[in-house]
């Protein structure tokens, strides 16, 4: 990237909150690995062989989602029947994680994080664990960072694919989650769908942030990630993706990928190898009171941009560091959150109009977005 003197003034302004922990690989020893002093620490789960009639205790002691809507925890032991054989353990180099089987054929989905070391690198095959307690080895064939989904790929036909719901569950509505948290294979948790449409900022542990996320109360924790989420019917309605550690005073609130964003960008995976992400082309933060206080800035709404890409969208429409974005392609700008939930929308080659604060003034640029996977 282009260094500017503004580049510089608004680079120490950049703070990377992790708002939310993965629930990423159980180390081997049973401990979580990969998450950051401040981050880790998972909601309790209910271990292997507790009662799945059972409302769970929460990490302060609260119990767990009853889970009485859409089916309630009566349905538990039917979904747990119908989905546990197409959950599998994903065993790497760093540890644990989960994953669901996506075709009969072999195909596999789970997190991109779950199969990647330290740096993001995927790893070229990991070993798999089916619920009959067989193994295998998986190729990792694809991954995608920014909604954090990856394929794997296994030499054997003939398994039990569950099916992958079409339709955003409603509130209240039952979770079913299984995994391998901290280890302990194949453990049920339950919970409702506490909300839908969440989204998470950038962070040392996802750099792209997350969007569009169903919010579950049912226990998350190390080694749930790429787990199956499921509903009343065994459907499955998503992975299993974060969850906000009790550092933070949360009280089981866990974040799934849902269903339609996981089949989407699997069988992009699939097909292609790759998954086409629109790109602008900068680097965004979000603007504190301290911030606007200290640097003149006239509001606290809003993206700062504080560097761009040298012949990149932003900068070919004329944008600099410095500039406040408020709105994009038409949606309204309060934050980070906002911008990256709208550019997710749009598609590489489209062309948008980005309202900018510069100075007293406003002015609408006109970007001709590129392609993320371009840019890396």
């Amino acid at each position: 990237m282009r260094t500017t003197r503004a580049q510089r003034l608004w680079s120490g302004l950049l703070v990377a909150a992790a708002s939310a922990a993965l629930a990423g690989c159980t180390a081997s020893g049973g401990t979580a690995s990969g998450d950051t002093a401040g981050a880790s620490g998972a909601p309790t789960t209910a271990p292997a062989g507790s009662s799945v009639g059972a409302s769970s205790a929460g990490p302060s002691g609260a119990t767990g989602g009853g889970g009485q809507s859409g089916g309630g925890l009566a349905a538990v032991p039917g979904v747990v029947k119908e989905i546990e054989p197409s959950v599998v353990t994903v065993r790497t180099p760093l540890g644990l994680g989960s994953g669901v089987v996506y075709h009969s054929d072999g195909a596999l989905v789970t997190d991109a994080h779950v199969v990647e070391d330290q740096q993001k690198h995927p790893y070229k095959t990991v070993q798999v664990q089916f619920a009959d307690g067989s193994q295998a080895s998986a190729d990792v064939a694809g991954v995608d960072d920014v909604t954090d989904v990856a394929v794997l790929k296994v030499s054997r036909s003939g398994l039990p694919a569950p099916a992958y719901a079409t339709q955003v569950p409603e509130v209240g509505s039952l979770t079913v989650v299984i995994g391998s948290p901290l280890g302990l294979d194949e453990t049920v948790t339950a919970g409702i769908v506490s909300a839908l449409h969440r989204n998470m900022p950038p962070s040392s542990e996802s750099p792209h942030g997350a969007i569009d996320l169903l919010q579950t109360d049912a226990p998350i924790s190390p080694g749930n990630s790429g787990g199956a989420v499921a509903d009343a019917s065994g459907q499955i309605i998503g992975l299993s993706e974060a969850y906000l550690p009790p550092s933070s005073g949360a009280v089981a609130i866990g974040f799934v990928t849902p269903a339609s964003t996981v089949t989407s960008v699997a069988d992009q995976l699939l097909a292609n190898g790759t998954v086409k992400h629109a790109a602008l082309g900068i680097v965004p933060a979000d603007i504190t009171a301290q911030t606007a206080q200290r640097f003149g800035l006239p509001t606290t709404e809003g993206a700062l941009v504080i560097d761009v890409t040298a012949q990149g969208p932003a900068d070919k429409a004329g944008m600099k560091p410095g500039d406040i974005i408020t709105d994009f392609a038409g949606a309204k700008v309060k934050d980070v959150t906002d911008l990256l939930a709208a550019l997710r929308k749009q598609d590489p080659g489209q062309t948008v109009t980005a309202a900018v604060r510069r100075g007293d003034g406003t002015q609408d640029l006109k970007v001709t977005l590129g392609d993320l996977g371009q840019q890396k």
